[in-house]
């Protein structure tokens, strides 16, 4: 056992004698999910502040797109290997570092003066964030015990990492408001600190397991998602046929399939294959990985169409994303209290439908949309399915792992949400790509017809359509997007029809009443 693990806090297997109760879980939980709301906050806030840092730095529409990938692809790719740093190095002191790289990232992207420099910094980030997040997530299975203590304290992580996003739009419009659009980077740095400090006081060391890191596996992965999503943002741009775009897709097909090949053959892979086997859990990851295919393209695209279209304000574009937060937190608050009665299916699918009927109902977006009458409804019906998905998902898949692979199974969970939502913008992107031009053909006709000579000149030196011909193209392009989004959401439900299944022992470990063998029963409380 870890010399600096506490003799109180850790048994034989490993597992921390907490009851979720008390101000010193109280304080690991706060540490916990805070890391996780930085994490997750980060991929939104930077969101608001897009148009400024495509101005800033040069951005084409399609390409701003890696301001979020950069990010989302390293903590994606590298989660599972951050996951399994925890349990070989210690998850305290594998957190605590991944906390403090994010920081340093962080600082260093406020500080950019190119396009490459901030990608450069985001996907340092995103190994950051691939460090610390997985971490965080396998110290909550070690510190509660599973039952209600654990449900409580997986409903306040799974109600962060939901509604984290909706409070990184609030956040970097105030900061883009009040300050410049560099802060939305520069505010993690003292966050990070604090955090950092405070786990090194409240937080146990956990038990080491001996093993190896699968860096090979790590780098095949990444890299193949990688030159996946490029593939996809290549060819919004430069069509199909581009040879630019065929490569991409070629060189990932080889190295995905090559990760494949060496997980199945490496002892102590990056990604455990056997996570699968178990149905419930492999449903769980399928759900995520669409769930957070429309995410990501949801945030990505209203943030957009909120600015551009409707002339809204960084400020006001963060509060009108306010009341997904509130949504996602009620949601998720019931969600835990009622799921070890009813089991997490019914909260899948109708998790699942709300997420899909909210995106259905923003495809009806025009020019003339206002925020009261079409857009706070269907975001206030996709953040319920948000919060009722994120709980229920989290708890099946952690459920009934073994203590020594809690850092595997969260990353895994973890890597999907992130992968996915990178895997779904890209193809969000493309969908848009494709709209927006064709829109754009069928309205130079009437931009001809109808501008003035100095809309003619700007389209001259732009290439790009003024107001309101430019509304018009963007509405398009968004509103295919959302239909393509919320077909990822049904196909997310149709798993969790026709995969989860909920046995009676399931619900009995949701109710805390089932003890695995070799750990102690805990009384309720």
């Amino acid at each position: 056992m870890d010399p600096n693990a506490s003799p109180h806090s850790t048994g034989t297997d490993g597992t921390v004698r907490g009851e979720g109760t008390g101000n010193g879980n109280g304080l690991a939980l706060f540490v916990l999910a805070s890391c996780q709301l930085m994490v997750v906050l980060d991929i939104t806030i930077v969101n608001i502040a897009l148009p400024h840092i495509q101005t800033a730095l040069h951005f084409s529409t399609e390409s701003l797109s890696w301001v979020v990938n950069a990010y989302t692809l390293t903590f994606g790719g590298l989660l599972l290997l951050g996951g399994r740093t925890g349990d070989i190095l210690g998850r305290k002191r594998v957190f605590v570092s991944g906390v403090l790289l994010f920081g340093l990232a962080s600082l260093l992207g406020g500080l950019a003066q190119s396009s490459g420099q901030l990608m450069a910094a985001r996907a340092l980030q995103g190994v950051g964030g691939a460090i610390a997040s997985p971490t965080a997530l396998a110290l909550i299975t070690t510190t509660f015990r599973e039952g209600p203590a654990r449900n409580r304290a997986f409903g306040v992580f799974a109600a962060v990492s939901a509604g984290g996003g909706a409070i990184g739009l609030l956040m970097g419009g105030l900061l883009v408001e009040w300050l410049n659009w560099r802060w939305v980077l520069f505010v993690n740095v003292p966050i990070a600190l604090v955090i950092g400090v405070m786990a090194r006081r409240v937080l146990h060391e956990s038990e080491r397991h001996p093993g190896h890191f699968d860096l090979a596996g790590a780098l095949l992965g990444t890299g193949g998602m990688v030159a996946l999503v490029y593939g996809f943002i290549r060819a919004s741009q430069d069509g199909w046929s581009d040879p630019g775009t065929l490569g991409s897709f070629g060189a990932a097909v080889v190295l995905l399939t090559l990760f494949v090949l060496n997980e199945r053959r490496s002892p102590q892979p990056i990604t455990p294959l056997h996570m699968f086997a178990d149905r419930n859990r492999a449903g769980t990851y399928g759900i995520m990985l669409f769930l957070a295919c429309a995410i990501f393209g949801m945030f990505f695209f209203l943030t957009l169409f909120v600015q551009d279209v409707l002339g809204f304000s960084p400020l006001r574009a963060g509060l009108a994303f306010l009341p997904v937060s509130v949504m996602v937190a009620l949601t998720a608050t019931a969600t835990s209290r009622l799921l070890p009665r009813f089991g997490p299916k019914p909260f899948m699918v109708t998790g699942a439908l709300c997420c899909a009927a909210g995106l259905s109902w923003l495809t009806r977006i025009d020019v003339h949309s206002t925020y009261p009458g079409n857009i706070l409804g269907p975001i206030i019906v996709f953040a319920a399915g948000m919060g009722m998905q994120f709980v229920s998902l989290t708890l099946t898949a952690l459920s009934n792992v073994p203590e020594r692979e809690s850092g595997a199974a969260s990353g895994l969970l973890n890597s999907m949400q992130q992968v996915g939502g990178s895997l779904g913008l890209s193809i969000l992107v493309t969908v848009f790509g494709t709209a927006s031009r064709n829109e754009a053909k069928d309205q130079a006709l009437p931009f001809l017809r109808a501008s003035t000579p100095e809309q003619k000149a700007f389209f001259l030196r732009t290439h790009q359509f003024p107001k309101p011909w430019s509304d018009l193209v963007l509405t398009s392009g968004v509103s295919a997007a959302f239909v393509a989004a919320a077909a990822f959401t049904l196909v997310g439900a149709l798993i969790a029809v026709l995969v989860i299944r909920v046995r009676a022992s399931d619900l009995e470990r949701f109710k805390g009443n089932h003890t695995p063998a070799g750990v102690p029963g805990e009384s309720p409380g």
